[in-house]
């Protein structure tokens, strides 16, 4: 099966939704992610404050912040929302921490967090301010 890649305007899209959520809600690592196995890509956002008690609030600003037309390079349902204590956001934590920069970091088919990736795409986020 050919994989999708992921493009340039995907990830500038994905900028641009991270910039726009952060007004509201401090993202502390942002990343594109695709399983082994799947075709489709995932833009992950966690944030500390991100639990199960407003987990349905944090999606319905990134619908709202995509609804206007932010981006015709990918839709809603490819957003997932996850606090900082999850597995997968704990990887991306600690890429970072590892490898500081300013440009994306990219894996390749390795195991991030529980699970089993072909590729991850990290943005380079500023250190989150405390509050």
């Amino acid at each position: 099966m050919a994989k999708n890649p992921l493009v340039n305007e995907q990830i500038d899209a994905g900028k641009n939704l991270i910039r726009e959520f952060t007004k509201n809600t401090p993202v502390h690592a942002a990343f594109w992610l695709r399983e082994r196995d799947s075709d489709e890509w995932y833009l992950y956002l966690a944030s500390d404050q991100i639990n199960d008690r407003n987990f349905d609030r944090a999606y319905d600003e990134v619908h709202r912040i995509i609804g206007p037309g932010l981006s015709l390079w990918f839709d809603p349902f490819q957003v997932k929302v996850v606090g900082t204590d999850t597995l997968v956001a704990k990887a991306a934590l600690d890429v970072m921490k590892k490898y500081p920069g300013s440009v994306p970091i990219r894996f390749h088919g390795r195991q991030f967090g529980n699970l089993s990736v072909d590729e991850v795409v990290i943005y380079p986020l500023p250190a989150p301010v405390s509050a």
